[in-house]
């Protein structure tokens, strides 16, 4: 028998070898890639207009490279990696964790498969990728 869907991140995150932190990184990333497919999110959240703010697994993840570079600019991989995030795969298990216990939602057409090999953390990292990231 499955075990019973669990509803705190935290629970969730102790399932799995990644910190509650970096669940609630991937939760803001997923708010920015919105923001960038679909504009700003309305005050009034109506659940029928949530799943169209959906984003793939490839936008989330470059969300996610881009809000790691301006958060911590030259350290982001190293951030990443204290929380056992080596790849863009990473992300998509976090994400997949969420949404098996019902903490996010995904289409038909996703896939876990979605989140494999979005783009290198060596050259995305780079201190070359970090500055151009980070400059106005």
């Amino acid at each position: 028998m499955a075990d019973a869907p669990l509803k705190s991140v935290v629970d969730v995150a102790a399932r799995t070898p990644y910190p509650p932190d970096a669940f609630a990184f991937v939760r803001e990333g997923l708010h920015l890639a919105a923001k960038r497919a679909h504009g700003p999110e309305p005050e009034m959240v109506n659940p029928a207009l949530a799943a169209k703010r959906h984003v793939s697994g490839p936008q989330l993840c470059q969300a996610l490279r881009d809000l790691a570079i301006r958060r911590w600019g030259l350290m982001a991989e190293a951030v990443l990696s204290s929380w056992h995030i080596h790849s863009t795969l990473d992300f998509g298990k976090i994400v997949y964790a969420m949404i098996d216990n019902q903490l996010m939602q995904k289409t038909n057409g996703d896939s876990l498969e979605d989140f494999r090999d979005t783009f290198d953390f060596a050259q995305a990292f780079s201190p070359q990728s970090c500055l151009r990231l980070k400059l106005p």
